[in-house]
């Protein structure tokens, strides 16, 4: 049921971003594993530069591991989350096939106006988009405030100045016990030569 559904998800969204054929052609016959940790699929390059679900015995020649956080953090455009993709195998064929995937956007206007038409579809998309945008200002302002919650009034996580500081402290009591083992260590030294 899940191979399928990728299968019809790729290309309805390399036809929409046809630019990306060129891009995978060189790839061609080379396959790609993507690892969402739920559910993992194999991707075989055509020879046209699509992208195709691979037979159950295909081996991958690169694999892309995206667990699910990720791939929130992905659809939010992090731009930290590109850094945390991991990548094995082939790293060109991987670091090539995940820009593309990451570049390649779904249009939600165009697929709504073929059902509702062109002005509801846009009225729709742009709902859309404001609903989104206040959710994601609302998570945003929620993790802040339970941020700042649990610093002050209940400190299970610490703020960055008391970290700096703990470390600064840290630092200066093996400064001060170093100099107080070479004062020991002189004063040995200086009652052995007087016996």
């Amino acid at each position: 049921m899940f191979k399928p559904l990728i299968q019809f998800v790729l290309q309805h969204l390399m036809q929409q971003n046809s630019w990306t054929a060129p891009l995978l052609q060189p790839y061609a016959h080379k396959n790609l594993r993507l690892d969402f940790k739920v559910a993992q699929a194999i991707l075989t390059i055509l020879n046209n530069g699509e992208l195709a679900v691979a037979g159950d015995t295909a081996e991958a020649d690169a694999t892309i591991h995206l667990p699910p956080s990720l791939a929130m953090r992905l659809l939010r455009q992090d731009p930290l989350a590109h850094s945390l993709i991991k990548i094995e195998g082939d790293a060109a064929l991987g670091m090539a096939v995940g820009k593309i995937l990451s570049a390649v956007r779904w249009d939600i206007e165009d697929d709504l106006s073929k059902v509702v038409g062109d002005i509801a579809a846009y009225q729709v998309v742009q709902i859309g988009q404001e609903k989104l945008q206040r959710w994601q200002n609302q998570a945003k302002n929620l993790g802040e405030m339970l941020v700042e919650y649990w610093q002050e009034e209940q400190p299970i996580i610490a703020k960055k100045t008391r970290i700096a500081q703990f470390n600064q402290s840290v630092d200066q009591l093996r400064e001060d016990t170093d100099r107080l083992q070479q004062r020991v260590d002189k004063l040995l030294a200086a009652v052995s030569e007087s016996q």
